[in-house]
């Protein structure tokens, strides 16, 4: 009895350790101060871009709806090849902005 005891505990502790491993592959945030995010004007809030500067923003244009983003329209943040191995926000923007189909 101990034995299954202690399998069930293994298997839980170690499940739960994969699941952390799987966050932190996932990345950390894009930071707009970042070289590459600067240089394509990423914003983590689009509602912050400047128009002035990115004339061909459009209200509505978020990385959750672009063709770049590779996560669930509805997931906080994903991932994006341009920042590889950085989550940018569902909520942000960038210039390299491309509809999804």
């Amino acid at each position: 009895m101990s034995n299954r005891r202690e399998f069930i505990l293994q298997v839980s502790l170690g499940g739960g350790g994969v699941l952390a491993g799987n966050a932190m592959a996932q990345g950390a945030m894009l930071a707009e101060t970042d070289a590459q995010a600067t240089a394509l004007g990423y914003k983590a809030d689009a509602s912050k871009v400047d128009k002035a500067k990115f004339p061909k923003f459009a209200s509505g244009q978020l990385c959750s709806n672009c063709a770049l983003y590779q996560a669930k329209a509805t997931d906080a943040a994903g991932g994006c090849p341009l920042f590889a191995g950085k989550q940018v926000a569902g909520k942000g923007w960038c210039s390299a902005y491309a509809k999804k189909a």
